[in-house]
């Protein structure tokens, strides 16, 4: 029995030393530490190298000082700067970018950042090989690092990437094309390619071009802030926005300001609509057009009140009587308002005469009153709006009036396919007619509802009025209740000129109908119900998320985030938000709950956390109304901030944007450009306060 269980405990050790056997080969024994040899020194002790994710890096200063160079850390700058002979090197904790200025400068990118570990500056070992220019070679076997200076090396760049239409310290004179071509096929993970332009002393910049064809040439046009030695790199990254590779030069930017007025050449007849522009080899702000009457001496500025778009076409229309000899010129304004003149261009305006009908299109159905009008370039003393019967050729006047629109409603008694046209007489007593614009004609008595709108919310007195189409004898005004179809009766039989004032009470609250019903010949005519809701209740106004003097620092913050991530210029998203939101302090709230929407862009719609009731206006037979809207809710201004950067990066409307959205200047310009905003100054308020604010420094990168 004894044996039995003798051997059975022997059995279970040798299981239990055959399993701890196993576990040891598994995790294998530390790895023997990594020796440093310089010229046949060991110096390990002074500060081993260290292997991080597969990369070996080693301390600088003790191989620099090893190799007799003066080493000088800026800790202000948090910069390391090698000394020998003639050679100077410096980089910098954070940055992949290094100097290596020996008899030429040059500049190339590390694919790991120098870091300070222990007190002591790590960097990747090809590093001190391309800054030194001499041999280090490894021993696996032995895990020795052995650094040579008696053998030299020539810089072996980290990355297949190379700047190929600019040469290291070319001068730039205006607009540039980039452009980068890779050799291999390992960057399978590139997104985009941003083009930076860096300032000698901080090594951070700018974003002066970006695209996601990698090889692609790209138009860089320079900001004359911008002079003297900068450093252009070429940075590839992933799509979660990972430096992968790139190359990097310097340059001497020197530019001398140049403005093309592009549009109208030398001695050209002009007899047509004028479309001008601007070429510049600078980054404008703004431009005004000089068009100056070389016949009479007159001079006129367009764009005095409200500048122009420099990088759109501005179309001018001159009148017949503005035909003569002109000279025009261009006046662009930089970043700080100052101003490049283009030369003058002489050309001779002939236009003809030119009228047509607007206010009507060809096949509309005219239930509603429409507003006619001869759009003409000559003066007239006559103008009579003709209706034509298109197969009889008969005509009919409309309304005769020396000049001007008219408010036409036509009648029950025109029905039909018919031609509306517009002919004018000029100040000589020569005729002229426009093309014939084919419309369809009800033919019925009508009667439009105007005071109110569709889902206005009535609160106040409202003047209620009608329009028709007929001489009506009266006019009544009735509320039908939605729910129930209860009708109130607001006015009956009255004077179809009264102007019925309507003044909710208490029992009216809830969603009704109005409608206007016309007498005319004994029959009843009746308006469109439209919607209405009578509201007496407490309403709540927009809120502040912030303390007016925090809501910088708010937005800036998210503003950088969303331009790490997006590409999208910080500046102009801050400007932006405090544009929209008055400093955080107007931000939509619900109407009737007062819950508060987060809504920082006014984006209407479903957010997150539903929507709130906010007022907005809209249009309604000619009348503008408030009505209530819904727009997007969100549970915290990050997720609204997110959403709208969303928006104008999804939408097709905003793809002129995206492709400048990097600079804040011409994304201002496009964003009005792309219909985001009507005010015509948007753009212009946006950069003012960039500039006030100093919002620039909020775009600044490195690499």
């Amino acid at each position: 029995m004894k044996g039995k269980v003798f051997n059975g405990m022997l059995l279970f050790l040798l299981v239990m030393m055959l399993m701890f056997s196993q576990c040891l080969g598994s995790y294998p024994l530390a790895a023997n530490p990594v020796r440093l040899i310089v010229d046949g020194k060991d110096i390990t002790s002074l500060a081993s190298p260290i292997i991080e994710n597969g990369r070996t890096l080693v301390p600088i200063r003790f191989i620099a000082e090893e190799l007799g160079a003066e080493v000088e850390w800026k800790d202000k700058e948090k910069r390391v700067i090698l000394k020998k002979d003639n050679l100077l090197v410096s980089l910098k904790i954070g940055s992949r970018l290094v100097l290596n200025q020996g008899e030429e400068k040059a500049y190339f990118l590390s694919d790991i950042t120098p870091k300070i570990i222990d007190n002591h500056t790590f960097v990747p070992l090809r590093l001190v090989s391309n800054a030194l220019g001499i041999d280090i070679e490894w021993d696996e076997e032995n895990r020795i690092i052995h650094v040579d200076s008696n053998k030299t090396s020539n810089i072996e760049p980290f990355f297949p990437v190379k700047i190929t239409n600019l040469n290291s310290g070319q001068v730039i004179k205006g607009k540039t094309e980039l452009q980068i071509e890779l050799s291999g096929d390992n960057l399978t993970n590139a997104k985009e390619i941003k083009y930076l332009l860096l300032d000698l002393d901080t090594w951070e910049g700018f974003v002066i071009a970006r695209g996601n064809k990698l090889t692609d040439k790209y138009t860089w046009i320079p900001d004359l802030k911008e002079k003297g030695v900068k450093v252009l790199v070429a940075a590839i990254y992933d799509g979660k926005g990972q430096f992968l590779a790139g190359d990097a030069i310097h340059l001497c930017i020197d530019i001398v300001p140049k403005v093309s007025l592009m549009g109208i050449r030398e001695g050209e007849i002009l007899n047509d609509t004028i479309s001008l522009g601007i070429d510049t080899n600078f980054i404008a702000s703004y431009v005004k057009y000089e068009i100056s009457n070389l016949d009479t001496g007159m001079t006129k500025v367009i764009g005095e009140e409200v500048p122009i778009d420099p990088y759109a076409q501005y179309k001018w229309e001159p009148q017949l009587k503005e035909n003569g000899s002109y000279s025009f010129k261009a006046i662009v304004y930089d970043s700080e308002n100052k101003a490049y003149e283009s030369e003058s261009v002489s050309a001779k305006v002939e236009v003809n005469p030119r009228l047509f009908l607007s206010g009507v299109y060809d096949g509309q159905t005219i239930d509603k009153p429409v507003n006619l009008l001869a759009s003409r370039n000559f003066d007239v003393s006559e103008t009579e709006y003709i209706l034509r019967d298109p197969k009889s050729g008969k005509e009919q006047l409309i309304k005769a009036i020396p000049y001007g629109n008219y408010s036409w409603f036509p009648g029950p008694e025109l029905s039909g396919e018919k031609e509306v046209l517009v002919k004018v007489k000029d100040l000589r007593g020569v005729s002229h007619e426009s093309k014939p614009i084919k419309v369809n004609l009800s033919g019925k008595p009508l009667v439009l509802l105007e005071g109110v709108g569709p889902n206005q919310v009535l609160r106040d007195s409202t003047k209620l009025k009608v329009r028709s189409n007929v001489e009506l004898d009266s006019i009544s005004y009735i509320l039908t209740n939605q729910k129930t179809g209860k009708r109130k009766i607001i006015a009956k039989d009255k004077k179809p000129s009264f102007e019925q004032v309507y003044t909710p009470v208490k029992e009216d609250i809830g969603y009704w109908n109005i409608k206007a019903i016309g007498n005319y010949k004994g029959k009843e005519i009746s308006s469109e119900n439209v919607p209405v809701r009578v509201y007496l209740g407490k309403t709540y106004e927009s809120l502040p998320i912030i303390e007016k003097d925090k809501f910088l620092g708010l937005s800036s913050r998210l503003a950088r985030d969303s331009w790490e991530k997006t590409g999208m210029s910080a500046a102009l998203q801050t400007a932006q938000s405090i544009l929209e939101t008055g400093w955080g302090q107007s931000v939509p709230v619900d109407k009737y709950s007062g819950k508060l929407s987060y809504n920082l862009f006014g984006i209407k719609g479903k957010g997150p956390a539903g929507s709130v009731i906010y007022k907005t206006w809209e249009v309604y037979n000619g009348q503008v109304y408030n009505v209530d809207a819904e727009f997007r809710a969100y549970y915290n201004v990050e997720e609204s901030w997110d959403d709208h950067k969303s928006f104008l990066l999804n939408s097709n409307r905003y793809e002129p944007f995206r492709q400048v959205m990097h600079n804040s200047t011409q994304g201002a310009w496009a964003l009005k450009r792309t219909g985001y905003a009507t005010d015509p100054e948007y753009a212009l308020k946006l950069m003012r306060i960039i500039k006030q604010y100093e919002l620039e420094r909020l775009d600044k990168i490195g690499i």
